[in-house]
């Protein structure tokens, strides 16, 4: 069985009500919280993450960082495309952005990233953030030469495409002309480009369905049973 779940954070107590299979994957949408501090306590989590018996595929969020610039991981070929692992956690594979894969028969697009709202909060205060959270205008221009005019299945990205952003759950007090919309412009135009029957996206800390686009948050679903 394969599930799908939103922005985790480090915390996976969403996962306790969950029975898994040996043969079962949780996709996770963004910010999984699992490459943060990058230092011991990472792998000590990484460790902790073996007692829910479930691979784990996660999309980049913002909140973290890029696993090709850690040293420990390395490109494999997984599902038809590139993905990163790292050797003592091979149930914990990170997506490649603007991979296409193909998982259980279903064809899929990834595209990771996004800009982090609280980027002065945590630059001012020493917490965690990671200079290349976005893809860079290279990485776009490469992504929308290499989908365009597909199909695809099912889409996974972390934020959304700017058309569907939810205003209706923006943080009150950040001002929204200083928020770098660039990703999701950007996605408008993969949206655009593509077709396809389903895409799923985390970032916002809501649940909502509108029109093709799923928002997930703390549920857990069975992959297009949504």
């Amino acid at each position: 069985m394969i599930y799908i779940t939103g922005d985790t954070h480090r915390d996976f107590s969403r996962l306790n009500k969950m029975i898994f299979n040996k043969d079962d994957m949780l996709i996770i949408l963004g910010d999984a919280g699992i490459n943060y501090f990058l230092n011991e306590e990472d792998n000590k989590f990484k460790e902790y993450l073996k007692e829910y018996n479930v691979k784990m595929f996660c999309i980049r969020g913002n909140h973290e960082e890029r696993p090709e610039n850690i040293s420990t991981y390395k490109e494999v070929n997984m599902f038809g495309g590139k993905v990163f692992i790292e050797e003592n956690y091979p149930y914990l594979i990170f997506a490649k952005d603007g991979e296409e894969y193909n998982i259980g028969g279903i064809r899929v697009l990834v595209i990771g990233g996004a800009y982090s709202i609280d980027k002065e909060y945590r630059l001012i205060y020493g917490y965690k953030w990671f200079k290349d959270e976005q893809l860079t205008k290279e990485e776009m221009n490469k992504i929308i030469k290499k989908v365009k005019g597909k199909r695809y299945d099912v889409v996974l990205t972390h934020t959304c495409p700017y058309k569907y952003e939810p205003t209706e759950v923006f943080i009150l007090g950040i001002d929204q002309s200083k928020v770098d919309k660039s990703m999701e412009y950007f996605l408008d135009k993969v949206e655009k480009s593509i077709d396809y029957n389903k895409w799923y996206c985390g970032h916002y800390h809501t649940e909502k369905i509108i029109d093709k686009i799923e928002f997930m948050f703390e549920s857990i679903k069975e992959l297009l049973n949504s």
